[in-house]
C-alpha cells in the first residue's frame, strides 16, 4: 500500500482477480468468524427510489489484518430494458479497520454476483442432503448462473432444470451452462413440478410474490432464497418457511429485509423458530441437517461479512500484482 493513497479497482479488475472457488472458502470464514465473534457486526440501511432503490451493508473481518467495508448498490430491475445497464451495480470502499484509512475502491458488481453465490454453496454444503444430485434454478441471470456453479462444486449434480419468467433467458442458460458444467440443464416451463422432482432449488429472482409453496415441496429438500434482499421481495410462501427448519445469514437482517419478515409479521413464526444463523452449523455451535427428510431454507440476503471476505482478496492481490489505479483523496 502507498502511504495515504486509495487503490482504485474496475469490475474487469475484480473479475480477474477473484475467483469462485477461493470465493467460496473466504466466505464460509467470514460467516465462521462472525459466529466466533470475530466482526464487526454487519448492518444494512435501504432507500427506496423511482422504479428501484439503494441499499448500504457495512461490516468488518479481522482477516490478514482488520478490514471494514462498506457498499452502496443500486437495485433497479428495468435497467437493462430502459437503459440498456445492469440492473444491479454500485461500489465498495474497503478501510484498515484500525486507522480507518481507504485502501481501496472497487466496483461492486463482480463481487455481488460471486459472494451471493458463494454463499448458496456454502449453505448447500453444510445443509443439503449428501445424495442431492438433481436441482431446480429459478431465475436465469447472472445469479443463477454463479449459482449453479457454486452447488457443482459442493454437489454433484446429475440433472438441473432451469426456470425463468422469460423463456429464452431459460433457454440460453440451459445451453450455456450444459456445455460449461457439462451436466444435463434443461429449461422448464412449469415450476412447481420441476421442484418437485429437485433435491435442491435455488430462487435468485426480484420476485414480489412467492414462488415456493408448502405444497410443491418433498420431504429432504434443500431451498436457498436469494432474491428477497429488501422487504419489498418475497421468493417463498411464509407457510413454507414455518413449517421447514430455518437457517439465516443474518437474523437481524433477515427478519426485516429476508423471506423471513413476511413470516414473522403474520405470527407464523418467531425469531426464537429460526434454528440457526450460517455462521452457527459452520461453526459447529448449532447442528446442520439431521435427517434426510428434513426440509431447510436457507434465508439469504447477503450480508457484508461476504463483502469484506472477497474485497480483501481482490485488495491484497492486486496490491501484489501492480493491478488497478493509485489515487490520494486528499491532495
Amino acid at each position: 500500500m502507498k502511504s495515504q493513497e486509495t487503490l482504485l479497482l474496475s469490475r474487469g479488475d475484480v473479475a480477474a482477480l477473484l475467483g469462485l472457488d477461493e470465493c467460496i472458502d473466504a466466505v464460509e470464514q467470514a460467516f465462521k468468524a462472525h459466529a466466533e465473534g470475530r466482526s464487526l457486526p454487519p448492518g444494512v440501511l435501504g432507500v427506496h427510489a423511482k422504479d428501484g432503490g439503494f441499499h448500504l451493508k457495512a461490516a468488518g473481518l479481522e482477516l490478514s489484518r482488520p478490514y471494514f467495508a462498506a457498499k452502496v448498490n443500486g437495485n433497479f430491475f428495468r435497467n437493462r430494458e430502459r437503459f440498456d445497464m445492469p440492473n444491479i451495480q454500485g461500489l465498495i470502499v474497503l478501510c484498515d479497520a484500525e486507522n480507518g484509512a481507504p485502501l481501496a475502491v472497487l466496483d461492486s458488481i463482480e463481487i455481488t454476483i460471486l459472494r451471493t453465490g458463494a454463499a448458496t454453496g456454502v449453505a448447500a454444503k453444510y445443509l443439503a442432503r449428501d445424495d442431492a444430485t438433481v436441482s431446480t434454478i429459478c431465475g436465469c441471470g447472472n445469479q443463477g448462473r454463479v449459482s449453479l456453479r457454486a452447488l457443482t462444486q459442493v454437489r454433484r449434480m446429475t440433472q438441473v432444470y432451469a426456470f425463468d419468467t422469460d423463456s429464452e433467458q431459460s433457454a440460453r442458460y440451459a445451453s450455456e451452462l450444459s456445455n460449461e458444467l457439462r451436466l444435463a440443464v434443461t429449461a422448464v416451463r412449469d415450476l412447481p413440478e420441476a421442484v418437485g422432482k429437485s433435491d435442491i432449488c435455488i430462487t435468485c429472482t426480484p420476485s414480489r410474490q412467492p414462488l415456493l409453496h408448502q405444497t410443491q415441496i418433498v420431504p429432504g429438500t434443500f431451498i436457498a432464497a436469494v432474491g428477497a434482499d429488501n422487504e419489498t421481495k418475497q421468493e417463498v410462501d411464509p407457510h413454507l418457511l414455518a413449517a421447514s427448519k430455518v437457517v439465516v445469514d443474518s437474523l437481524e437482517q433477515c427478519a426485516v429485509i429476508g423471506d423471513l419478515k413476511l413470516a414473522l409479521q403474520r405470527g407464523l413464526m418467531t425469531q426464537a423458530d429460526v434454528h440457526a444463523e450460517l455462521g452457527e452449523v459452520i461453526a459447529g455451535r448449532k447442528p446442520g441437517r439431521e435427517s434426510p427428510e428434513e426440509v431447510i431454507v436457507f434465508d439469504s440476503t447477503g450480508t457484508a461479512l461476504q463483502d469484506v471476505a472477497a474485497a480483501a482478496i481482490v485488495y491484497e492481490k492486486a496490491v501484489k500484482s501492480g493491478r488497478g489505479l493509485w489515487l490520494n483523496f486528499a491532495d
